[in-house]
């Protein structure tokens, strides 16, 4: 089964977020193809930038955890392109008006669906309302 990280998954991964533990166990016991778009990418370095602008970490950490980044992009991720497609599908969703989901998880949900991926996400809301989609949802 082929799986999408949404950025969230990403962050967990390769910084020292408080999530970073469960995304371990996830990432090694995962099978299939994992999947991430640019959009997640672009996520990842909002993260990251924010760490910077927060002095949490410094610009020569943030530039390592981009290089950090790109290899296990390289390595261990298949791209996903986004498409004008999954734009109109997450602006389609969050006009259901019956889900509490922001745009950019709106878009990830709709990747995934498109991908025919299951969606890896820590975020607990936007898990449910993939699930209520009918969208599969990764057990992290």
């Amino acid at each position: 089964m082929s799986i999408y990280l949404d950025a969230s998954v990403l962050v967990a991964l390769l910084t020292e977020d408080e999530f970073a533990a469960r995304a371990d166990v996830f990432l090694h016991e995962a099978s299939g193809d994992l999947y991430a778009s640019d959009f997640a990418a672009a996520e990842f370095a909002s993260a990251v930038a924010r760490l910077v602008r927060m002095g949490e970490t410094s610009k020569s950490k943030a530039n390592d955890l981009f290089g950090i980044f790109d290899e296990f992009r390289q390595r261990m991720l298949r791209n996903v392109d986004v498409l004008p497609q999954d734009i109109k599908m997450a602006e389609h969703i969050i006009r259901r008006l019956d889900l509490p989901l922001r745009a950019p998880d709106a878009l990830h949900i709709a990747i995934a669906r498109r991908a025919g991926a299951q969606l890896a996400t820590l975020d607990s809301r936007m898990a449910d309302c993939a699930a209520a989609l009918g969208l599969a949802v990764a057990p992290l």
